[in-house]
């Protein structure tokens, strides 16, 4: 599929994986596309960020490459390594063959056949479906000095491998970077992208992804979902639930053949939305008996 042309064309295609998204992020997602430049998405974790790269993969017929990132990755784990035990094989096998000088054994180890292609060498390799979405997740769990690797690459599209050279991509991938912004990235990496604050949706935008995700949730009860999460947010907690939280519990209520919302259910069910036991205690009893009571009037009111 080619790249869409407009804005309204983006949220469209979008939403035909089930992606629900406002104009502002369906622009910047624009301007990606047409730029060629990455895409910098920060925000709390569950609010979308990593599912744009899956959908918009899903939507343009392209591959997904991800780069899980985490503390201590290093360039080479991302670009590339030998497969050391088949070089290995490979020396045994020439010492016990006539014929194999040193030369061109040293060239056959070294070779594509023994590379083994990291998530940022293979999107910079050739695809059959076109140029692939790279999606560099979670970023802010690396350090300074992976970032600074990350500068040159996605300034140039091209790694260095010493053995081999320098392999440049034939055309530049569509690059998704994520971070649940738990460090500041760095500003020189920022300028490189184009950026965008994935918030928690209004009341409505939510109702709608959900919608999307759960169609099977009758209306009523996804509203009193997203009213409860929504007040659930408010509150002084660890970790705020985010939409892959709401979805989650949705589909946790539809497997339990829940229709509507009580206090019960909700003491049943807390963990597919908290995550941390000191937040699910303070809502254990009258706490999520007084947030449901102010959601189901949110809910009548509206």
């Amino acid at each position: 599929m080619t790249t869409p042309n407009s804005i309204d064309a983006v949220q469209e295609m979008l939403a035909d994986t089930g992606y629900v998204c406002g104009r502002a992020l369906a622009t910047v997602v624009f301007l990606s596309l047409r730029l060629g430049r990455p895409l910098f998405l920060e925000g709390e974790a569950g609010v979308g960020k990593t599912e744009i790269a899956k959908a918009l993969a899903a939507s343009l017929g392209r591959r997904l490459i991800r780069l899980q990132c985490y503390e201590g990755l290093d360039a080479s784990s991302a670009v590339y390594e030998w497969n050391f035990p088949a070089q290995m094989v490979a020396i045994r096998t020439a010492e016990v063959t006539e014929g194999t000088d040193r030369e061109t054994l040293t060239d056959e180890l070294f070779s594509d056949r023994f590379l083994i292609r990291r998530p940022l060498l293979e999107a910079m390799s050739p695809q059959v479906d076109g140029p692939p979405v790279l999606l560099i997740d979670e970023l802010d769990r690396t350090d300074e000095p992976f970032e600074a690797f990350l500068l040159e690459a996605l300034s140039d599209f091209q790694v260095t491998i010493p053995e081999i050279g320098t392999i440049r991509a034939p055309e530049p991938p569509i690059v998704i970077l994520t971070s649940n912004r738990t460090r500041e990235v760095h500003d020189a990496l920022k300028r490189r992208c184009l950026y965008h604050w994935v918030d928690y949706p209004q009341f409505d935008r939510e109702v709608e992804i959900l919608t999307a995700r759960a169609p099977e949730v009758a209306e009523t009860l996804s509203h009193q979902i997203v009213a409860f999460v929504q007040a659930l947010r408010t509150e002084d907690i660890f970790k705020k639930p985010g939409v892959a939280e709401t979805i989650d519990w949705a589909k946790c209520l539809l497997a339990l053949d829940v229709i509507d919302l009580s206090p019960e259910v909700i003491s049943d069910t807390l963990g597919a939305i908290l995550k941390y036991q000191d937040d699910i205690q303070k809502l254990q009893g009258s706490e999520a008996k007084r947030i449901l009571d102010d959601a189901k009037a949110q809910v009548t009111a509206a």
